[in-house]
């Protein structure tokens, strides 16, 4: 019995001992470690990502962005509450150091530059508003400048730019003061730029600009722009439609309807210039003012058997009159 009892108790020992081996083992060959290990790491980054984002500093938008960043790299095919957020905060962040390089770069006249960054954006988001709008911005002072290798480009931008806005597709107006200013200044830069080879298309532009709720609107080159686009497109194409249809031939109902519809072509354009004309009051503007006053008394007189009677009227009254 005590032989017995004596082996039973070796045998357990011997057993406690190879159970506590055996464990050994099979806890170095399933470690629990790395799992504890990655929680306490995601609880580690999230903490410095949460307590550095509630501060609106950018040392510490910064510190929170490596911390996200980290984490989105770390667990990316993880499924956790963290990772959609830390993914947005992470993109958000890094869209706005682009547009933030962008904007120093186009405040900075380094237009080329300008470019160089929003291209390579629009490569990641092509609606990109801002970065569409801050390229059609430096397009347009490059333009103004007197350097055109930008201009065809800069088109492009301002035609999808626009397209966004019509769509309703932006929410943020950012770089402009509101969605009305962009409007404004994206329709009246494609119109500068289109005056001469495509006016009609100019014309159709400087009218969104004239009707927006902006600046532009009571702006005196909206409105010659317009003048000159509407005279070069629409009336050009119109008149020589007649004559080539009618120049030689008697009167009849067909020609009286076109020869109308020219004159209304003729007198937005007069609109047009008038607007023009009774926007530029500044004193530092009336070189500029005779010379658009100059056209204006020119063109009314060709519609109105060379007379100027009704012209000053006009001026005076024309901005209390919705756009034709």
């Amino acid at each position: 019995m005590r032989t017995y009892t004596r082996l039973f108790l070796v045998t357990v020992t011997i057993s406690l001992s190879l159970l506590g081996f055996v464990a050994n083992v099979m806890a170095q060959r399933n470690p629990t470690m790395p799992s504890q290990s990655n929680d306490s790491l995601k609880e580690s980054l999230y903490a410095k990502y949460s307590e550095n984002k509630r501060v609106p500093t950018p040392d510490k938008q910064r510190l929170a962005y490596y911390a996200a960043r980290d984490y989105v790299k770390m667990f990316a095919g993880d499924r956790d509450t963290y990772l959609q957020e830390m993914r947005k905060f992470v993109a958000n962040y890094e869209r706005g150091f682009r547009h933030s390089e962008l904007q120093s770069a186009y405040t900075a006249k380094k237009y080329t530059r300008v470019f160089e960054l929003g291209r390579s954006v629009l490569q990641l988001d092509p609606e990109d508003f801002y970065v569409l709008a801050t390229l059609v911005e430096g397009g347009f002072g490059n333009a103004q400048s007197g350097n055109a290798s930008l201009n065809e480009e800069t088109i492009g931008y301002a035609r999808k730019a626009i397209e966004l806005l019509d769509g309703n597709k932006v929410t943020n107006a950012d770089p402009f003061a509101n969605l009305e200013a962009g409007r404004g200044f994206l329709n009246l830069a494609l119109g500068w730029f289109l005056r001469t080879q495509s006016p009609v298309e100019a014309a159709a532009a400087l009218v969104k600009a004239a009707k927006s709720d902006s600046s532009y609107k009571s702006d005196p080159l909206t409105y010659n722009l317009l003048g000159i686009a509407i005279l070069k497109g629409e009336y050009t194409q119109v008149s020589a439609d007649y004559n080539s249809k009618y120049g030689n031939k008697p009167p009849s109902p067909e020609q009286q309807a076109m020869l109308e519809h020219i004159n209304q072509v003729g007198e937005r354009a007069i609109d047009a210039y008038a607007r023009a004309v009774a926007l530029t009051t500044n004193p530092e503007q009336q070189e500029a003012r005779n010379k658009m006053l100059s056209v204006l008394t020119a063109l009314y007189k060709s519609f109105h058997n060379n007379s100027d009677a009704g012209l000053n009227d006009l001026i005076a009254n024309v901005l209390t009159r919705p756009l034709p």
